[in-house]
């Protein structure tokens, strides 16, 4: 098998330009405190340089206005745009809108429902329209989506919604919500539960709050990227607000949450690659004890260590990413889950090396460090914790073995062996 990670010069001419006008036009933008309303003014001249450089919403197939990249070159892409949480936005890739506007997609083709693609999918991708994903439950447990407790019944030509989420992300500023719900409890749940679009304004829906967390303990509601808690009651809107086909809904969870999780895993190497370059800044800079850090070896084995595990974590993310447009996003579930918790430990180590060594000052909000520490506990839970991955590495390698009475290589067994193979030779020389 050959992997071929290469891009065209053309291509590579464009992650250039992304990386000095991430740097100089956008992460500026970070240590303005801006309220979201302003921050969309702001960045609203950039996407338009975006878009006329071609890489505005890339995720996205042709048809629907991106460029039809492919996961490798999003990949790419995203380890550029992972430096700063505001990049995204100015991209047009930002969550949970991109995974939403990719999921309305897929329904449309599946069920030639086109009357979605101008209520919800256009409105979506010209950022007329924002949206939630509402599928996580506090009452169960998020890893194990087979419990989700919300109901949607079918009443005449509408859906009857019930249920209590949270963690919906910017649930408080959405227009409209794409609610994971139990359409069929008579099914086993992969077969039984449905998506649904349902607008923010709908009666029976009440945004209880924004969830204050380890990155955002003192969150304002109403805020862009706020994780809501939201109650259904009664809600009703109409059967065509189906997404895909009925009982489709876990089918339609990982295409978008496949890709999805390359692209963070990428983000995390570029937000590591940032921790990374303070801790060599740092390293150069700071005297002590007669000598720079950088000459101390205890820093040089976290600089070496830090280097080799992003390296690793590149490599195995675009491997990933090649596989998944080679071969297609179920061939790829293994490599696709041991980025997902591998990339997460090699962000919350390279972060917590570059705290250290820049002590006091790594602790404060002068550096950016202390809030990318706090925002990367949550890359180990999200998405699937790193526990449910690992299961599912360990199980799709295993599939490669068998039980042994003995094992392959017990000695006493493979000597016997050998001795069988080579008797004549061995009975010739001695």
């Amino acid at each position: 098998m050959a992997w071929d990670f290469s891009t065209e010069p053309e291509f590579e001419d464009k992650l250039q330009w992304m990386r000095q006008f991430c740097k100089e036009e956008i992460e500026p933008l970070e240590v303005l405190g801006l309220e979201y309303d302003t921050l969309v003014k702001v960045v609203k001249p950039m996407q338009e340089i975006v878009k006329q450089k071609g890489l505005f919403a890339a995720h996205l197939s042709e048809d629907l206005g991106g460029q039809g990249f492919g996961q490798l070159k999003l990949g790419l892409m995203h380890e550029i745009l992972g430096r700063c949480h505001i990049s995204p936005l100015v991209f047009g890739n930002n969550a949970p809108d991109s995974g939403n506007a990719e999921l309305i997609a897929i329904g449309i083709n599946e069920t030639g429902r086109e009357d979605q693609r101008e209520k919800w999918l256009n409105p979506l991708l010209s950022g007329q329209k924002h949206s939630g994903f509402s599928m996580t439950e506090p009452e169960v447990a998020g890893s194990d989506p087979k419990l989700i407790r919300t109901r949607a019944i079918k009443d005449g030509d509408e859906w009857v919604i019930n249920g209590h989420k949270w963690f919906t992300t910017n649930g408080s500023i959405a227009d409209f919500l794409v609610v994971m719900a139990v359409t069929n409890p008579d099914v086993h749940p992969y077969q039984g539960c449905s998506m649904i679009l349902v607008p923010a304004d709908t009666p029976g829906v009440k945004i209880i709050r924004d969830v204050p967390t380890m990155g955002e303990p003192h969150v304002e509601f109403g805020n862009f990227g706020g994780h809501s808690e939201i109650t259904y009651t009664d809600v009703r809107v109409p059967v065509e607000n189906l997404i895909g086909f009925e009982g489709h809904g876990f089918r339609l969870a990982q295409e978008r949450l496949g890709p999805g999780r390359i692209h963070h895993a990428m983000r995390w190497i570029g937000q590591a690659n940032r921790a990374f370059d303070i801790l060599c800044e740092q390293s150069l800079s700071r005297f002590m004890h007669e000598s720079y850090l950088a000459e101390k070896q205890t820093v040089q084995n976290w600089i070496a260590e830090s280097y080799a595990e992003l390296t690793a974590a590149k490599l195995m993310t675009l491997q990933a990413a090649w596989k998944m447009d080679t071969y297609g996003n179920k061939a790829s579930r293994l490599d696709i889950s041991a980025i997902k918790f591998y990339g997460a430990k090699v962000l919350f180590n390279v972060i917590d090396r570059a705290i250290q060594a820049c002590g006091a000052l790594g602790f404060s909000s002068d550096l950016p460090l202390e809030a990318m520490y706090r925002y990367a506990r949550a890359a180990r839970i999200y998405d699937g914790a790193d526990e449910v991955h690992k299961v599912t590495v360990a199980r799709q390698v295993l599939k490669n073995y068998e039980r042994k009475d003995v094992l392959t290589e017990y000695g006493p067994l493979r000597r016997q062996a050998a001795e069988e193979k080579f008797k004549d030779i061995l009975l010739e020389l001695t």
